[in-house]
């Protein structure tokens, strides 16, 4: 029995693992070719549908941890997807005044050439035991340059979409209610950007810790 919800297990990620792969190469594959052929301000309407999948996909991530079909932590886990979650529904889907700007296209390369390489590891590792090594350096090396380029475009995209946030007031819940409570997305935008500021240099250790595991280990084998 325990061999049989092994194998589900490995089933399941791996088909996980590559489905969420194809929607992030197609992401890429928008990106490339919209800047090629008509410019950044036509990038998001052409990535849309593949980034709005990929990305909402990611929140499979925190249930797998939560009931340990996988090892990641969750307090790591949960950081990284809820950021990428609230850029992609909370900024860029829910105030279009920011989807022709030039850090989407910085934005969607940096998320899309991590993610092809992540779920691409990921999934070599669940359908055949292992992933090549050329790979698992890839894992865990282009984070040194996309992690800030990401992070840069994550601060910028909020940082330009609060004048649309605080002029629409969208989300927003007002005084009096029947729930006595009052909730404003503008200051909820400003306490995000101020969790960028310690959270950014904390994650980007972790990962530098991650990749002296992971790198030294291989070595061993």
């Amino acid at each position: 029995m325990a061999g049989f919800s092994s194998l589900l297990r490995r089933l399941y990620l791996t088909a996980y693992n590559w489905i969420v792969f194809v929607g992030w190469v197609q992401v890429l594959y928008h990106v490339l070719k919209t800047l090629k052929e008509s410019g950044h301000e036509n990038v998001y309407n052409a990535a849309q549908k593949p980034l709005l999948f990929a990305q909402t996909a990611a929140v499979l991530e925190i249930l797998h941890g939560l009931v340990g079909l996988v090892r990641s932590p969750v307090s790591a886990t949960l950081p990284q997807i809820g950021s990428r979650l609230y850029l992609t529904w909370g900024i860029l889907w829910s105030f279009p005044e920011t989807q022709s700007h030039v850090l989407v296209s910085s934005l969607l390369i940096s998320w899309s050439i991590t993610e092809i390489i992540r779920y691409s590891f990921f999934g070599f590792k669940e359908a055949f035991g292992f992933a090549p090594s050329w790979l698992l350096w890839l894992r865990y090396s282009t984070f040194l340059l996309l992690y800030p380029s990401g992070i840069s475009s994550e601060v910028g995209l909020i940082y330009i979409a609060m004048p649309f946030i605080k002029a629409s007031e969208k989300y927003c819940i007002r005084m009096p209610n029947t729930w006595n409570f009052s909730f404003d997305y503008f200051y909820a935008a400003i306490v995000a950007l101020g969790i960028y500021v310690p959270g950014s240099p904390h994650m980007y250790r972790y990962m530098l810790a991650q990749r002296k595991k992971a790198l030294s280990k291989s070595k061993r084998e």
